[in-house]
């Protein structure tokens, strides 16, 4: 017994001098922004032994954000920088042989460092050693690329350019000429003639270029994107529209063309556009392509993508989730042509998924206990990015539905900073319907007491907050943790509109705007409140995007929130129509403003009825959004500054509807968190 106890006293003694050894773990803060580093796009080679990703990181003081391409090994026991260029490097692609690596850069060809970068180009690197050197040369703009089976030819995704040349005399701008349905799109800015992407052909050995679409006077205002190979590498396969006016049908077209300049493309099929889930797989028996459809136009903005396949020889296709009730993307055909994997916005969660090639049901492969947001197959491997509710993004092989974990670049910030517990909320809203979300508590949180409480509020509406750290431009997930870890519960409820909880669930909020989605946010507070959870007289509420839309029609119905932030932002609606880049929704789900003024006017009703507003609320966004262009946040600010109602309104110079100066990414996390303060905290 004397033994024992002895034992006993050693190991506590050694115990408490390892916890004392330990750091004591921080609060997350703004500045961890420069620390990110932001893991996606695996590639995984042909031989299934390594996998190349892209790392992006920030330039404190270039204030820009860069991305250089690493590869992994299989093993997890090598983990190399490849590229370390002055530009920014993307899409990494294996050669079908495996010898070497393309990379889109917008690098300097003499390498020489500077702000100014050039055009995107293709450039090589020889795995065997040496230089990556740039291997296109083309005057158009890339937007993307893929190898022919054989290696020998690229097929290349790309529009004109309006660029002139960099020898020449600075010239007035010339004037932009819009004929367009469509004709601004955030980023991008104004959509003309030139805007049009086309496909063209790349031989490797020569490096000449060939125009594969767009080469008639009549076609040279079709897009055409997402080309696949066939896997005998004979014929291409490609979606665009060749309707009159393809902007204002909300269709999507399926071609394939002879690989060879001068081919006419035959078209296989229309279907209802799926949005930017869109992406042709070409089966490894070469019968079949799979593709994804949408809903019709009205329902187009609530998009639940099914997964579909159609016989290349003609014939009809066929749906293999339509009675699934979820959205997929990012499909792929086993080797062997007998089924499809693709991954699946399932509630609250995204986890990679099966099904046969002639239907049945649908089987996971991944758990729930993380959260796949890409993935990758080739010589037999699987590999994909991942994360939890407290770990980032990083690169995991696949091994029998078990993921592992191959890189870190984020454990060492981390493992420094204790993050807020993430916790289920199931609810009813006030007309019975189910509501589920996630609750954000502070890591210091003590049972029984009431903590001031934001309610952060996911954009879309069609997207979810779910189990997952993001470290992404739209860094929703780690705006809670930020806010979580400096005392704050943090609500973020998936409210109906939102994905995730399939087709009816997401388009029951259509041509109703602020109305259902209100009920189930305010549900979720009642339900914080009621657990003695959420302090009652310390609320917040805020969002960006559809976040900041719903927070200006929940601050006009409810008064019980002493603080919002609204962040890209609209209210008046009607100012909206043809100032962003949603055209065709409008005309479809509420019909043009002159057909329908009833409407309009109740979906705007925040800003004709902004006389309810007695919230504080900080209104911000980016100078060049043209998804929700910064004069709905101007509108709303000046509303309220006419009623005397506290507010500031912050508009960043040069900034898209996502930011990517880091600057401002942390000048804007800054300022929430003292206007949080100020109206949460500073009085009690």
């Amino acid at each position: 017994m004397r033994f024992r106890w002895m034992m006993n006293l050693v190991f506590s003694l050694y115990a408490a001098s390892l916890f004392a050894q330990a750091p004591a773990k921080r609060l997350l803060v703004p500045d961890d922004l420069y620390r990110i580093q932001q893991v996606h796009g695996p590639q995984v080679s042909p031989d299934g032994k390594w996998i190349a990703y892209t790392v992006t990181t920030v330039d404190r003081e270039a204030d820009k954000r860069r991305s250089a391409i690493w590869m992994v090994n299989w093993d997890g026991t090598q983990d190399l920088r490849v590229t370390y260029g002055p530009g920014s490097d993307s899409l990494p692609r294996f050669s079908p042989d495996g010898k070497y690596l393309a990379f889109l850069s917008a690098r300097p060809a003499d390498g020489k460092t500077g702000d100014k970068e050039d055009k995107a180009q293709v450039w090589l690197l020889d795995r065997r050693g040496g230089e990556a050197s740039q291997f296109t040369n083309v005057k158009g703009d890339i937007d993307s690329y893929a190898w022919s089976p054989d290696g020998k030819r690229l097929v290349l995704v790309m529009h004109d350019s309006d660029d002139e040349a960099a020898d020449s005399k600075p010239k007035a701008p010339k004037p932009i000429v819009l004929d367009r349905y469509n004709f601004k799109r955030d980023v991008e800015g104004y959509i003309t003639a030139s805007s049009a992407q086309h496909l063209y052909l790349f031989d490797v050995e020569n490096k000449k270029l060939e125009a594969l679409t767009g080469t008639k006077s009549d076609d040279k205002h079709f897009d055409e994107s997402n080309p696949v190979w066939s896997p005998d590498g004979s014929h291409l396969a490609f979606i665009s529209n060749h309707a009159k006016d393809p902007d204002r049908t909300g269709m999507s077209e399926i071609y394939t063309i002879d690989a060879r300049a001068g081919a006419e493309p035959r078209k296989l099929l229309s279907t209802y556009s799926a949005g930017g889930g869109e992406r042709l797989v070409w089966s490894p028996d070469g019968q079949s392509i799979a593709f994804l459809q949408g809903f019709e136009p009205k329902y187009n903005a609530y998009n639940v993508s099914q997964l579909a396949v159609t016989p290349v020889a003609g014939g009809a296709p066929r749906v293999l989730t339509a009675k699934f009730d979820r959205g997929a993307s990012q499909v792929e055909f086993a080797s062997d042509s007998s089924a499809l994997t693709f991954l699946v916005e399932d509630d609250q969660h995204q986890y990679l998924a099966k099904v046969a090639a002639s239907g049945g049901n649908v089987e996971h492969v991944t758990s729930n206990s993380i959260g796949v947001s890409e993935r990758t197959t080739a010589g037999g491997h699987t590999a994909v990015t991942a994360a939890t509710d407290s770990s980032a993004p990083e690169i995991y092989a696949l091994e029998n539905g078990t993921p592992r974990k191959l890189t870190s670049h984020n454990d060492a910030l981390l493992a420094e900073i204790q993050l807020g517990s993430v916790e289920d909320m199931s609810f009813h809203s006030k007309d019975g319907t189910e509501i589920h979300g996630l609750m954000i508590k502070p890591p210091s949180y003590e049972a029984g007491k009431k903590y001031p409480t934001i309610l952060w509020i996911h954009g879309g509406p069609n997207g979810q907050d779910e189990h997952a750290l993001d470290f992404g431009l739209y860094p929703l997930h780690l705006e809670r943790q930020l806010f979580a870890t400096h005392g704050y519960v943090v609500l973020a409820i998936n409210y109906r509109g939102s994905s995730g909880r399939g087709a009816e669930f997401a388009r029951s909020i259509w041509a109703d705007w602020g109305n259902k989605e209100v009920a189930d946010l305010l549900a979720g507070v009642d339900y914080a409140v009621q657990k003695s959870i959420a302090d009652p007289n310390r609320l917040g509420i805020g969002g960006w995007s559809y976040g900041g839309i719903l927070t200006d029609y929940t601050i006009a119905s409810d008064p019980r929130f002493k603080a919002a932030i609204s962040g890209a932002g609209s209210a008046n609606q009607i100012s909206m129509y043809g100032s962003d880049q949603y055209i065709l929704q409008y005309d479809n789900e509420l019909a043009p403003p002159w057909r329908n003024e009833a409407l309009w006017v109740k979906v705007s009703y925040p800003f004709f009825h902004a006389d309810r507003i007695h919230t504080p609320t900080f209104f911000l966004g980016g100078e060049k959004d043209f998804n929700v262009p910064i004069i709905g946040s101007e509108q709303m600010y000046q509303a309220l500054r006419t009623q005397g109602v506290p507010t500031q309104l912050v508009v960043y110079p040069g900034q898209f509807h996502l930011f990517t100066r880091p600057s401002y990414i942390h000048d804007r996390m800054e300022r929430y968190l003292v206007w949080w303060d100020k109206y949460l905290k500073a009085q009690y």
